[in-house]
């Protein structure tokens, strides 16, 4: 027979809680007991006994007369009636505690979770009012867009995701307390969560983790002041259920839900040293928040937060560990069912689905239902006006403007379902106001202090524009982010005069604060502000509203970028492909090549294809381009396979459409010169259209970049459109695994007569000494190639043997050498040496980063000091170099009258070496220029002697780094 965690308590238990009782309580405790009714199998505990017993006798006294759980029953019922409720739950509270802790080894988990339950109550009562709750909160809401079957049903992947939020972490295998589910506005957070209450209510989920579930919305927490933790979570507590303070006892299996933390209107400022950890205490509501999102209040219990991506990082700075997971939206197959659902006729919605999924910017916004809402409806209104639906797709601001028409189309301007020039004005800057500030709900005082009053907002209600939030009648919110931002946006276009009251000058009406802002969460309304420089655009909200936009929009944002084109610092802080979006929202080609005239160089990064088809867009009108600096890995990748393979292959014809426009510009571009292509994936296709063009006659690229890009082949078809271009003066082909293979293509065309190139860089090309030979008749061959990096190769001392071979033949035109992480050890430095004092033409020799040491320099300056070597550049860096060497170097110094700059950092020289150098760098003989030593990195004493030279030579520049520009080029 188990024995149950209250009579184990009862031992000893109930005399630490009549203790708790002052004299003339426990007194009125013996009374009532005495007066309690006798009961089948229990005993009369004599008055007599009881009158002069203390509180150890009266204890032991009723653990005799009422065994077992029977004591503490009736203990309850007397404290009870003595309004000491507080000491019963305590009491309760310890039991559970105790019986966690001792779990005989013959008590059941059964017989646990029984007695418990006989505690705390199953909860029954309270999932029951959270399902009703649920249910009235479902009938309540209807937000435009919400077709029935997508709002109230519980999907496959929803379910999924519930299930394994809190599942441990496959890598550390850490079980998270906090888990975040972050997501643009309206892609389904709330609903989400809600449905996971529902879910829990019903006992579907989390049924073995938490034992009670809260939901915490930010807009009912905003209208607390001040409260107590207990009182907080106690809104949806039925009284029948006993007290909410029993179940603290199990606060790992407790589950907080805070909806829509963006929301809160809290600063969370508070020192956590004065957060609180009690319950029962009132508190500013803010506090308690903070308490427990930083685990002050109840640690132990978990949290599933909802936020937009705009509060993230204020809320992340307030967690310690935490699971961040994505909430994206409607999937794409989701947006195809909802669009079949919306319209009747099922060729319109394949045309509106097509229309929406060709582009990417606005496709993505149908994520959330109330923007698909939006955009199925302005499409239904344009097809059955018989008008071209694509047009009306390429923006998101021709679709919001779409909307908008749809609703307001009034036959008589003095309709009140209009909003006047006032009243537009007036949300505009609320909305304009609200991004800036990250406010998206609004209360009737807000309005008011604008001069908007309940009539005016029931016309913006009216059309969809806002909503009333179902639980506050007075609390109104835009029906989607997007629709605030693009009021914010027509803020800055709508004529006329508009404040009533002394509302001061705020810093976001200047609209040069606005578009220097570095903001992430104010890009889309920038987006919508380019979008309403299209002359159709504003045409057609004038028609719409009855209202006058202001035309200087498009100076204002030409002028802005003119500074950014002045400003270094200003261009700086906005990312070209910032600026591509923008403009591509516009959809106005007069006004892109008059952005686009301000920029002379280009550096953009494309991600994902929507990247593509705005720098597509974009750069075709940059007509002074003279420099692109371009990372794509997106180009024509793979998709995963479609139900319409249709649109699937018409898809990818776009992104090889997009590319082939971009490319285009290598010869559509006169004053394109160069063209910086790293980090970058292409396949064949992509490839192939690459190659074309840099085979194009009108393609004048001199540079030519190519780092750290994968190509199908290798480089192999670069390589073929080199001798056609004849332009082509520098290539490097840096991080490409060209390989030994590829060099032989390379070398091939090397040997072209026709070929112009004059600057090759093969660094960490992957070339071993095999790959040498082939470079050794191209060099010989060759009468055109100045510049030759062949660093971060694994040549070794057999590969620069054959190099140096063929650079000590009469023809050699090399002017500069790079061999810095060559795995070269002193063996080669004979070979080197002979290159050096027979080879007239070469000025550059990078040796860094080899074991060269100090028999290995010395070797080389003997060359370096023969009549015959014409070296003015020598790097010597981390080549494993002491003092040993430094009087060789010194003699070099006085002797070569050629040798104006070299890098000898990252060698031990010590004082002592430093010292004899000093000696001759002082001398008028020593003609040094530039020398790469860090001060540093030697003692205080050496340190005073390359201060003295510099003082006395102030022509000697001593630093200690070197630019990768000077190797390039050679100089």
């Amino acid at each position: 027979m188990a024995v149950s965690s209250s009579s184990f308590f009862s031992d000893f238990g109930l005399l630490w809680y009549l203790e708790e009782l002052n004299k003339d309580e426990f007194n009125k405790f013996k009374l009532l007991l005495k007066d309690e009714t006798e009961e089948p199998g229990h005993q009369q505990i004599p008055w007599a006994e009881m009158k002069k017993a203390k509180r150890v006798d009266v204890a032991n006294l009723m653990n005799k007369c009422y065994p077992g759980e029977q004591a503490w029953s009736v203990t309850f019922k007397i404290l009870g009636k003595m309004g000491l409720k507080h000491l019963c739950e305590k009491a309760k509270a310890e039991m559970i505690s105790i019986a966690q802790a001792v779990k005989p080894e013959d008590t059941t988990p059964m017989e646990l979770e029984e007695e418990e339950k006989a505690m705390l109550g199953d909860g029954t009562d309270y999932k029951s009012q959270i399902k009703a709750d649920l249910c009235i909160m479902r009938n309540k809401i209807h937000l435009p867009g919400q077709l029935q079957e997508f709002c109230h049903k519980i999907t496959r992947e929803d379910r999924e995701l519930l299930e394994h939020l809190f599942d441990e972490d496959g890598q550390t295998g850490e079980q998270p307390q906090i888990v975040v589910l972050q997501g643009a506005a309206g892609t389904g957070k709330t609903t989400l969560v809600r449905k996971a209450m529902l879910e829990w209510a019903e006992g579907n989920l989390y049924q073995e983790k938490f034992a009670y579930a809260f939901y915490l919305n930010a807009r009912d927490i905003n209208q607390l002041k001040e409260a107590s933790f207990v009182k907080l979570i106690s809104k949806n507590w039925p009284s029948i259920e006993g007290s909410i303070e029993q179940i603290m006892s199990q606060p790992g299996r407790l589950l907080f839900i805070i909806d829509s933390f963006d929301e809160l209107d809290f600063a969370f400022e508070e020192p956590e040293s004065e957060l609180s950890s009690n319950r029962n205490q009132e508190h500013p509501v803010s506090f308690l928040i903070s308490s427990l999102l930083r685990k002050v209040m109840i640690p132990e219990s978990s949290l599933l937060i909802t936020t937009k991506p705009t509060a993230y990082k204020k809320l992340k700075s307030l967690l310690k560990r935490h699971r961040c997971v994505e909430i994206v939206g409607m999937s794409e197959d989701a947006r195809r069912e909802y669009m079949y659902q919306f319209y009747e006729n099922p060729k319109w919605a394949t045309q509106a689905f097509m229309s929406l999924r060709n582009n990417d910017i606005v496709f993505k916004m149908c994520q959330a239902h109330q923007l698909c809402w939006v955009f199925c409806t302005c499409l239904k209104q344009q097809m059955e006006k018989g008008a071209d639906i694509t047009l009306t797709c390429q923006t998101a601001t021709s679709l919001f403007t779409c909307f908008l028409s749809s609703f307001l189309v009034p036959e008589d301007k003095s309709s009140p379902s209009v909003p006047n020039q006032f009243q537009l004005k007036n949300l505009c800057y609320l909305a304009a106001k609200g991004i800036w500030t990250l406010q998206y709900l609004f209360y009737r005082e807000h309005f008011r202090k604008h001069g908007l009053y309940k009539p005016d907002v029931s016309i913006f209600v009216d059309m969809n524009i806002l909503q009333v939030d179902s639980d506050y009648e007075s609390c109104y919110m835009f029906i989607h982010l997007h629709v605030q931002e693009f009021f914010a946006a027509m803020f800055y276009v709508i004529k006329g005069h508009w404040k009533t009251t002394d509302i001061p000058y705020q810093s976001f009406e200047d609209l040069n604060q606005l578009l220097d802002s570095k903001d992430t969460h104010l890009m889309q309304m920038k987006c919508f502000l380019f979008g309403l420089v299209n002359e159709d655009i504003i045409k057609q909200l004038e028609k719409t509203f009855g209202c006058e936009m202001s035309r200087n929009l498009k100076w204002e944002l030409l002028e802005w970028v003119e500074t950014l084109e002045n400003n270094e610092h200003s261009l700086s802080k906005l990312t070209f492909l910032e600026l591509f979006h923008y403009l591509y929202e516009t959809q106005y080609e007069a006004f892109t090549i008059q952005v686009m005239s301000y920029f002379r160089t280009i550096n953009v990064a494309i991600r994902e294809r929507l990247h593509l088809l705005v720098s597509s867009f974009c750069l075709k009108y940059c007509q002074p381009l003279q420099t692109i600096k371009l990372s794509a890995t997106v180009i024509h990748k793979e998709r995963p396979k479609s139900p319409d393979e249709t649109w699937q292959a018409g898809q990818d014809d776009d992104d090889i459409r997009y590319w082939q426009d971009l490319c285009s510009v290598l010869h559509t571009s006169e004053h394109l010169k160069e063209l910086d292509l790293f980090h970058s994936n292409l396949d064949g296709l992509a490839t192939e259209i690459l190659q074309q063009e840099l085979r194009n006659p009108d393609c004048k690229l001199q540079r030519l970049r190519l780092r750290f890009v994968s190509f199908p082949d290798n480089c192999k078809s670069i390589f073929s459109s080199l001798t056609q271009n004849q332009n082509l003066t520098h290539l490097d082909l840096k991080g490409n695994n060209v390989g030994d293979n590829g060099v032989k293509f390379l070398c091939e065309d090397l040997k072209h007569p026709e070929h112009k190139l004059q600057n090759l860089s093969l660094e960490k090309c992957g070339l071993t000494v095999a790959g040498c030979e082939d470079l050794h008749s191209a060099l010989i061959k060759n009468k055109r190639l100045k510049h030759l990096s062949l660093a971060d190769n694994a040549l070794g001392d057999g590969g620069v043997k054959i190099i140096s071979n063929a650079l000590t033949q009469s023809q050699s035109t090399l002017q500069s050498l790079v061999l810095m992480d060559c795995v070269l050890t002193s063996a080669c430095c004979q070979d080197l040496a002979y290159v050096i004092s027979n080879n007239s033409n070469l000025r550059n020799l990078d040796l860094g980063n080899n074991d060269l040491q100090d028999d290995g320099v010395k070797i080389l300056c003997q060359a370096l000091r023969h009549p015959s070597c014409n070296i003015q550049r020598l790097g010597l860096q981390a080549c494993g170099l002491t003092s040993l060497c430094c009087q060789d170097l010194a003699s070099t110094f006085s002797v070569n009258q050629r040798l104006l700059k070299i890098n000898l950092t990252q060698n031990i020289f010590g004082y002592e070496g430093i010292k004899k150098l000093c000696e001759v760098l002082q001398s008028p003989e020593c003609k040094l220029q530039t020398l790469g030593l860090s001060k540093e990195a030697f003692d205080e004493e050496a340190q005073k002697l390359l201060v003295a030279v510099v003082v006395s030579k102030p022509c000697l520049i001593i630093k200690s780094t070197f630019d990768e520009q000077d190797v390039e080029d050679g100089s």
